[in-house]
């Protein structure tokens, strides 16, 4: 059992430098942890010490007053600022210290009653008190806030009040990644690799903005490109989200944090039918359905491998996604040339459930980049991801004029934002658009450029242009 002197009123009053009634009137409020001993008050000075930490790394808005059932008048006379320079006919406004009330006119000239206070995070809120018809009844909305905010977060989870970096991503991985995210081992890469290294036994409330920067400095001179360290911060600010809303942080330090621009760092490589051609003929049996798949139907890499011929439907001509990166189900259409290829293989008998399997194991294959990189290689293209044959996928259907809304839908984007970054056009395309506005030339400037053919090489052309 652990033995301690506590501390009495006067000691801890004269410890603080405050008033003994002021002690006792923040014990009243639960602001002071205490002990009653034979009808007499005693404080723990563990407890004191944690309550002047808390003051130190959280502070935010004051406590709010307790409600005390006397009439207004004697309650402006305790709490509101002004006195009675605020209690004037014309006033329109009342502060408290932690909060105010005022009243607006709306457009139709009615008086509403709204409150004005300051959240957690210290971020101003203003709000309109629908049910209030008097200046008591919108008081008592005000305290209600304020006194939700500070309980909030003065009764904060202890065990956030020091809990670590490290205990912090622990918890993460374990109860939140694993559980509802597919690339859980992306996030473990990145917290194992670059955020234990900086942050470790840092506690959440001592990593401020600073310390990000700090992260995003390392990272970048480690070589690591602006893109990864995007991906770093969006996991960090998502741990330090959920370490809010679990009761561990008070503040996110990563919102303060501007993240680094990706519009030039997006890869525009696409597969030339040239390409195309070489890269089949290199590939091993067991890839080049694989690629043939992956390029007829826009479909990922992980959704390709993951196939059953359960989810193939030859009446209907479609393949039924089920395992798909956003977990929404979609449908994929078959095309003559991949039908072709299906139809063989089903008639020759599948060894497996899977479309694609391992002919000894009869299960699916895990990953085939090496392969893929190896088929590359021999093949003499350079740059080409196994993704890239989803682009090439979404950039040919671009090109043969089909509407950027059906590509969202077959390629299964929630958004025709993401759309927009598989839809890179070849120049040829482009040189071809631009091309299209020659038939509209003017005759005049025809007759210019055609007068300038005939001009001697080096000589300079001067023209006087008429209309008529």
């Amino acid at each position: 059992m652990r033995t301690v002197r506590l501390l009495t009123v006067r000691e801890l009053s004269g410890a603080l430098h405050l008033h003994p009634q002021t002690v006792y009137t923040w014990k009243q409020q639960g602001r002071l942890p205490f002990v009653s001993i034979a009808g007499r008050v005693r404080f723990d000075p563990e407890e004191v010490e944690r309550f002047i930490e808390d003051r130190k790394t959280r502070p935010g808005p004051l406590p709010p007053p307790p409600k005390i059932d006397f009439p207004l008048s004697k309650y402006d006379k305790l709490y509101l600022k002004g006195g009675k320079s605020a209690l004037n006919k014309n006033a329109r406004r009342w502060n408290y210290g932690f909060g105010s009330i005022y009243l607006r006119k709306t457009r139709k000239g009615t008086e509403r009653w709204c409150i004005d206070y300051h959240d957690a995070q210290g971020q101003r809120r203003r709000a309109v008190v629908k049910a209030a018809q008097n200046r008591g009844e919108a008081l008592v909305a005000l305290q209600g806030k304020v006194a939700e905010i500070f309980s909030g977060k003065f009764h904060q989870n202890r065990e956030g009040r020091s809990m670590s970096f490290n205990r912090l991503a622990d918890v993460y991985l374990e109860d939140y990644a694993k559980v509802n995210k597919k690339s859980w081992k992306t996030d473990l890469g990145h917290i194992r690799k670059s955020m234990r290294p900086i942050f470790g036994e840092m506690a959440l409330a001592m990593i401020s903005p600073l310390d990000i920067q700090k992260y995003i400095k390392r990272r970048l001179e480690e070589g690591v490109a602006k893109t990864t360290v995007n991906r770093g911060l969006q996991i960090l600010k998502r741990m330090f989200n959920l370490a809010i809303d679990w009761g561990y942080a008070a503040d996110n330090p990563v919102r303060k944090v501007r993240m680094f621009s990706e519009k030039d760092s997006l890869k525009e490589r696409i597969l030339t039918p040239e390409e195309e051609s070489r890269l089949l003929d290199v590939c091993p049996d067991h890839l080049k359905p694989i690629v043939i798949m992956a390029l007829h139907t826009g479909m990922r890499r992980g959704e390709v491998l993951a196939l059953r011929w359960s989810a193939v439907d030859f009446d209907g001509r479609t393949i039924k996604v089920v395992k798909s990166k956003s977990g929404a189900q979609r449908l994929v259409y078959i095309n003559d040339v991949l039908l072709g290829w299906l139809r063989r293989q089903w008639a020759s008998g599948p060894a497996s459930e899977f479309v694609f399997s391992n002919f000894r194991t009869r299960q699916p294959f895990v990953e085939v980049g090496k392969a893929f990189r190896r088929a590359c290689r021999v093949a003499g293209i350079q740059g080409l991801r196994f993704h890239d044959l989803r682009h090439s996928f979404a950039s040919r259907l671009i090109e043969a004029g089909v509407d950027i809304i059906t590509v969202k839908e077959l390629l299964g984007h929630s958004s025709v934002k993401i759309t927009e970054r598989y839809t890179h056009t070849r120049g040829e395309l482009k040189r071809r658009a631009v091309e299209k506005l020659s038939p509209k030339i003017p005759e005049f400037l025809a007759r210019f450029w055609h007068a300038a053919e005939k001009d001697e090489a080096g000589k300079s052309v001067s023209c006087f242009f008429s209309m008529n």
